[in-house]
């Protein structure tokens, strides 16, 4: 026992003999590693990261509520089962990668903190992105290969001098359609269906400005999914409104133009035509109010539809950036490269102990 013990303490002194006489190797080491570092770091663009926590109006009051809150608590989902929504709040983070959603976006403006840019979010990523000055030869290589690609290619230019077509994007704006992708993510909490979205961007109105739309965008996504079939409804029954209307009209016309023809006249002939076309007159008075009410209640039927979101946490313009932090980053390399160096110098201990 003692053997191996004095045997231990003789390479412990072993390695600190070593490392004591690399002092100064270990001081070009980290002086070193601590300017690449921050030569690695510091160029790199600050971002700010803004969230927004939504509540969506989900179930009815059934007596089933309490076992699918029972449920909930254990991280299974009833009450999507239950409805006969397609999309329901765990489906939202699939959403926020499908084009159709994605591709409006382009269209918000935004206005950095300066006031130096104002434009659309599409012109704003294409245009106005800081990029590290150190990734420019990899950008200018890559650049140059996807021009000769497209040179091949052709039929770049699909939506060029147009609307961008979610169905068929060409390179540039599918890509900015990714970087959205990267920017903006979608969460929901599975126990109390709390949807969170966070955007990140370089800078911190933009990052606020466009959390607050992508929030209005899902709740006007969802609102329209729901409301939808409901609209249409509206829609027919505002079309046989209009109809009933113009027969309404036209029997009135009609009715009129006979009692003043035959003014006076007591024929049973002219009073029998007269009393048709009354009752005529009265059928399309009753078709049309008949479809009034059904459009009124269409009406309704769309407001009851429309789904209530309520904002939990409203979007914020942050104050600090929330990356990247270079302190963390260059503490993390000084204790990475001192590590390195130290199993490199002591490698034949470890060899030889290994073996």
């Amino acid at each position: 026992m003692s053997t191996n013990n004095s045997s231990d303490m003789a390479v412990l002194n072993q390695a600190a003999q070593i490392l004591k006489s690399r002092k100064r190797s270990y001081a070009k080491i980290l002086a070193l590693t601590f300017v690449l570092a921050c030569v690695i770091i510091f160029p790199q663009p600050r971002y700010y990261t803004c969230e927004v926590k939504l509540a969506p109006e989900y179930g009815s009051g059934s007596p089933s509520e309490g076992i699918g809150s029972l449920a909930a608590s254990f991280g299974f989902d009833l009450s999507s089962m239950q409805g006969s929504d397609a999309i329901y709040p765990l489906l939202y983070p699939e959403l926020f990668e499908s084009p159709e959603f994605l591709v409006p976006l382009f269209d918000v403006r935004v206005q950095t903190a300066d006031g130096a840019v104002s434009t659309n979010y599409h012109d704003y990523l294409k245009e106005h992105q800081k990029r590290n000055p150190l990734t420019y030869p990899l950008r200018a290589c890559m650049g140059a290969v996807q021009k000769l690609l497209e040179s091949d290619e052709g039929g770049n230019a699909v939506n060029a001098g147009s609307a961008i077509n979610p169905f068929r994007l060409n390179k540039k704006d599918f890509g900015l359609m990714s970087e959205i992708t990267d920017k903006v993510k979608c969460s929901v909490n599975k126990k109390n269906n709390v949807v969170s979205i966070v955007v990140k961007d370089q800078d911190a109105l933009v990052c606020a400005t466009l959390a607050d739309s992508v929030r209005a965008h899902l709740q006007d996504f969802i609102i329209n999914y729901r409301t939808s079939k409901a609209r249409q409804d509206v829609s027919y029954y505002q079309l046989l409104r209009d109809s009933a209307l113009i027969e309404y009209d036209q029997a009135i016309a009609r009715y009129s133009r006979y009692c003043d023809k035959h003014q006076n006249v007591i024929l049973q002939a002219v009073i029998s035509e007269r009393d048709q076309l009354e009752n005529d007159m009265a059928l399309k008075l009753s078709k049309y109010q008949t479809v009034c009410g059904q459009l009124e209640n269409a009406k309704a039927k769309v407001q009851e539809q429309t789904p209530a979101f309520t904002v939990i946490k409203s979007p914020t313009v942050p104050i600090k950036p929330a990356g990247p932090k270079r302190m963390i980053f260059v503490a993390f390399m000084l204790i990475l490269a001192m590590s390195g160096a130290t199993v490199w110098y002591l490698r034949r201990i470890i060899l030889s102990e290994l073996i």
